[in-house]
């Protein structure tokens, strides 16, 4: 086990003219890491989350050393908690803003700065709750960037059905969905919502406009615990181990 626990993250600093500067994003780099190779890359949101109660780190260095999975960065971006509802929900104040912090400014950086693959099928949006929300409207918004999205029971309510709805053709979108089967009286800052429900109906939504998708509902509540759980399987999703 100790391999896994020794994870290599390098803390960054970027420069931005859209939210707060400079904003902190934690990269983990791979075992094995070398700048003479490419690499696809894990952007997610509630960075410090995902790397102390999700463990992504020692996650992806437990698929990466035992089971072939292709190596992959993964940035986690930082997030106030008194603005985090403002920046990732679709009706808030700050969440135009943070997206083109998000597609003009972290993008350019961290691919100038690490060798990353510019192809956006090499690019995962990984988000939960609202984490989720605003890791699918940078993908409706910035399709030539992002295609690919984990979602760990996204908050997907009103604003977000309506803009699926608006779109013609989502084929281009790989999106994997879980939401915790126990989710239907979830208390958030804007009232209480039944996640299953509208998680239920993105799915219909987005299917119907021949998006990829990857559905599941298991035992469980709006927690880590049951995320946590679920981050291996979502993993190998995106970076299927490599034939040899």
């Amino acid at each position: 086990m100790s391999d896994y626990v020794k994870r290599t993250i390098v803390k960054e600093e970027i420069p931005s003219q859209f939210v707060d500067s400079p904003r902190s994003v934690k990269v983990y780099l791979p075992p094995g890491y070398s700048e003479l190779l490419s690499y696809p890359i894990v952007y997610c949101q509630d960075g410090n989350d995902f790397f102390t109660m999700g463990r992504i780190a020692t996650i992806a260095n437990q698929l990466i050393l035992e089971e072939g999975v292709e190596p992959f960065l993964i940035a986690g971006v930082s997030v106030e908690r008194s603005k985090r509802t403002s920046e990732y929900s679709p009706a808030g104040s700050r969440n135009q803003a943070y997206k083109r912090f998000f597609a003009e400014e972290l993008l350019p950086y961290l691919e100038n700065r690490y060798p990353l693959r510019r192809d956006p099928s090499a690019r995962v949006l990984a988000g939960d709750s609202l984490g989720g929300t605003v890791s699918l409207h940078l993908a409706l918004d910035y399709p030539a960037l992002f295609r690919q999205v984990l979602s760990l029971s996204g908050a997907y309510f009103q604003p977000t059905q309506e803009q699926i709805s608006a779109q013609a053709d989502l084929s281009w979108l790989n999106i994997w969905m879980v939401v915790g089967q126990d989710e239907t009286q979830v208390e958030t800052n804007s009232g209480t919502f039944d996640f299953v429900y509208w998680n239920r109906l993105a799915k219909a939504h987005l299917e119907q406009r021949g998006a990829s998708l990857s559905y599941r509902e298991k035992p469980g509540t709006h927690v880590w615990g049951l995320w946590q759980k679920e981050l291996p399987d979502a993993l190998r999703h995106f970076f299927p181990a490599l034939q040899l």
